[in-house]
């Protein structure tokens, strides 16, 4: 923490393009300060750190809800001692009830302080909530043009049903608990698998397996070939597919599966893996 002499602050769920400018306003031995509320659910604790080369620390809310607007200046120096500069959104608040702002920054940090105004696509601002809600009716395109990279989870691959290997396509089934997961379906999307650098293309699912045992499932099928040994998934999310919908039989089921697999090779080929 001695070396940081410059510092943004803020929640940055999505760290998306919106606080990348924050990020580079920092400039030389900048970091990033993380104000945990616990509900981060794009780029929740640590998945962060995948967006970001610049250090990151973290201070939970509840330890700092407290502080008046001195205290919390007092807090940053005696962690920051060699601290000159603080990057802030223009809608930043903190402290208790968080009734300050950036002009109280201003009055009682004797450093630089910059706030980086609202960054907007087609005259849209650029918001983590608009990010949400653009995943939870399954508009990946536009939920990713406002991060700035395709919108990504993360978990351990789990037991399936076991029914894909035999009577399907064979997949990969994830945990990717404390994500918000996009809208039930189908989609294109790209695999890393445990450590690799190169990505997979795939086709995914997400939701309740309405044509065979009900149950909620993140699933994934690899478009190019065997992979061996599986303990961990990134996910990536290139576009919407179909939505999730409910086939009389297995055979009708697995024809559609076809088809979004078709799909899928068609609009990964375009990409660079």
């Amino acid at each position: 923490m001695k070396n940081v002499k410059a510092i943004a602050i803020g929640g940055f769920d999505g760290m998306h393009i919106g606080h990348q400018q924050l990020f580079e306003a920092t400039g030389e031995a900048g970091a990033i300060l993380v104000i945990e509320t616990g509900y981060a659910n794009l780029t929740p604790a640590k998945t962060r750190e995948h967006y970001s080369d610049l250090p990151i620390f973290y201070y939970d809310l509840e330890s700092i809800r407290h502080l008046d607007a001195k205290g919390f200046i007092e807090k940053l120096m005696s962690e920051f001692p060699n601290l000159q500069k603080i990057v802030v959104g223009y809608d930043f608040h903190f402290g208790k009830d968080r009734c300050y702002n950036f002009d109280d920054l201003r009055k009682l940090f004797k450093g630089e302080v910059v706030v980086v105004d609202e960054v907007k696509i087609d005259n849209d601002s650029v918001h983590s909530h608009k990010i949400r809600a653009k995943l939870q009716i399954g508009d990946i395109r536009g939920a990713n043009r406002f991060l700035g990279y395709n919108f990504t989870i993360s978990g351990e691959k789990v037991k399936g049903q076991g029914l894909g290997q035999k009577e399907l396509f064979a997949t990969i089934n994830i945990d990717a608990k404390g994500f918000l997961l996009p809208k039930e379906g189908v989609y294109v999307t790209t695999a890393r698998l445990n450590d690799e650098e190169h990505y997979h293309p795939a086709v995914s699912f997400i939701g309740h397996r309405v044509t065979t045992d009900g149950s909620f499932a993140v699933e994934t099928h690899i478009l190019d070939g065997e992979v061996g040994e599986i303990n961990e998934i990134r996910l990536s999310f290139v576009d919407f597919i179909r939505a999730n919908q409910k086939f009389d039989t297995l055979e009708a089921l697995k024809e559609a599966i076809a088809s979004d697999i078709a799909i899928a090779k068609k609009k990964t080929g375009r990409l660079s893996l």
